[in-house]
C-alpha cells in the first residue's frame, strides 16, 4: 500500500468495516456472483485475495475453491476474518508480496482477486506484472476497480480528488495485456439506496480510503454540503465497478 496511513485507516475502520461497506445482503451477493462468474474457480482451485479485509468475498470464493489466501496489510482487519481452516491469512500488502518482501504460502494460483486495492499502489502496471508470476498456467487476475468517475453522493473536494487519483480501468487492461495475459474488461453496476442520516455517518466514518484525507472538520463541511444537494430523505445511486480480467496462456 502506499503509506501507513492508508493501512491506519483500515485498521481504524475495521471494527466497523461490514458495516460499511457490506450495504446490504443483495449487493454482497451481487458482486459475489460478478467476481465468481468471472474468475470462475473450480472446487480444487488454489485462489488469493488480495486486500481481502475482513473477508467479505473470500467466504464466497471458499464455497466454490478449495483454499483461499486471505492477504491484508491490516491486521486488525484480517482478525474479523471467519474460522475456517480453508481460509488462510496472510499478513501483507499487494507490493510487498509483489516485490517477493513477503513469501506466498504456496509455489503458484489459479485465482487471484484484487478488489479495490490498486488505487493504494504507487505503481499498478509493476505490481500486477510481478503477480503475474504467482499464476499457474491458465490462471486468472481479475481487478475490480471503481471507474475514473463516480455518481457518488460526495461532496465536490472528494470527488475532485477521487478523480485524481484513481487508475483507469483501461491502462489496467493494456498493463496485463503488456504483461502476457488474454484480458477482458466489463463493466456493471448495482442500484444503492441509502437514508441520508445512514450515508452522513458512512461518510464520517470515512468509509471510502479517499476519506482520510480530510480532516475532522473538512468532513462535517462536506457532509453539509452532501445534505444541501439531497435534501430529501435518501440518496440513491448506481455503484459501477469495472472487472478486469487476465488469464495466463
Amino acid at each position: 500500500m502506499r503509506s501507513d496511513v492508508t493501512r491506519a485507516h483500515y485498521d481504524r475502520l475495521a471494527d466497523r468495516y461490514d458495516e460499511n461497506w457490506a450495504y446490504s445482503p443483495e449487493f454482497i451477493r451481487w458482486m459475489t456472483g460478478a467476481v465468481l462468474d468471472r474468475l470462475d474457480p473450480d472446487p480444487g482451485d488454489l485462489v488469493m485475495d488480495l486486500g481481502c479485509g475482513t473477508g467479505l468475498y473470500a467466504r464466497g470464493l471458499v464455497v466454490r475453491a478449495n483454499t483461499v489466501v486471505c492477504a491484508d496489510p491490516s491486521l486488525a482487519m484480517l482478525a474479523q476474518l471467519p474460522a475456517d481452516e480453508r481460509l488462510i491469512p496472510l499478513h501483507t500488502g499487494a507490493e510487498d508480496l509483489a516485490e517477493d518482501r513477503i513469501a506466498p504460502p504456496h509455489d503458484g494460483y489459479d485465482a487471484i482477486l484484487l478488489k479495490e486495492v490498486l488505487h493504494h499502489v504507487a505503481d499498478p502496471p509493476r505490481v500486477l506484472a510481478d503477480l503475474t508470476r504467482l499464476l499457474r498456467p491458465g490462471g486468472r487476475i481479475l481487478v475490480v476497480m471503481l471507474p475514473t468517475t463516480i455518481d457518488y453522493p460526495l461532496f465536490e473536494a472528494a470527488l475532485k480528488l477521487f478523480q485524481e487519483r484513481q487508475p483507469d480501468p483501461e491502462n489496467i487492461a493494456a498493463a496485463m495485456v503488456h504483461s502476457g495475459l488474454r484480458t477482458e474488461l466489463t463493466y456493471d453496476e448495482f442500484p444503492l439506496t441509502f437514508t441520508v442520516e445512514r450515508y452522513t455517518q458512512m461518510v464520517r466514518d470515512r468509509y471510502m480510503s479517499l476519506l482520510s484525507n480530510f480532516d475532522d472538520a473538512e468532513i462535517e463541511t462536506g457532509i453539509s454540503e452532501i445534505r444541501r444537494e439531497h435534501p430529501g430523505p435518501e440518496v440513491r445511486f448506481p455503484d459501477r465497478f469495472a472487472f478486469v480480467l487476465g488469464t495466463k496462456r
